[in-house]
């Protein structure tokens, strides 16, 4: 499971270290092997280990290539995809486009998703946060929940 929030601080080639509570995790279930690509509604990037890459893309091959929603979305994860592969200090190498994507510059946050990390500028990811947590608060006692979160409990 990859949960948490990091901050890590990337490098002038562009290359970040995982956190080393991750590093034995992702070695034996992918043999370091990433895939990382854009998020197509926010401006991060998205982490995936090899196996539960394959799987996105399982999915993306059912999409009809006729229905241009499912072709657009089809064209931009896969557009982007890039393998990532871990080096033995625990570091990869975001390419420059990825990094252009989400304005990566030094400070980043990585943030544990279950079975992806996603990638963001530091001051982005706090500003989303912080209006994720205003929406939530100032959220209507009314609103309607979707189903599953109806029965969602903490």
């Amino acid at each position: 499971m990859l949960r948490g929030s990091f901050t890590l601080t990337m490098d002038t080639k562009g290359r970040i270290a995982l956190p080393a509570r991750y590093r034995d995790f992702l070695l034996s279930e992918c043999s370091g092997q990433l895939i990382c690509t854009i998020d197509h509604k926010d401006p991060c990037l998205m982490l995936y280990p090899l196996a539960e890459w394959e799987d996105i893309e399982e999915k993306l091959k059912r999409l009809s290539s006729f229905n241009a929603q499912e072709l657009r979305l089809k064209r931009l994860l896969l557009g982007h995809a890039s393998e990532c592969d871990m080096d033995k200090n625990g570091r990869i190498l975001l390419p420059a486009p990825l990094r252009s994507h989400a304005s990566l510059e030094k400070n980043i946050r990585l943030v544990g998703q279950l079975n992806k990390f996603e990638i963001w500028d530091e001051a982005a990811w706090l500003d989303r946060v912080e209006q994720d947590m205003a929406l939530e608060r100032d959220m209507p006692a009314e609103t309607e929940l979707s189903e599953r979160l109806q029965d969602f409990a903490l």
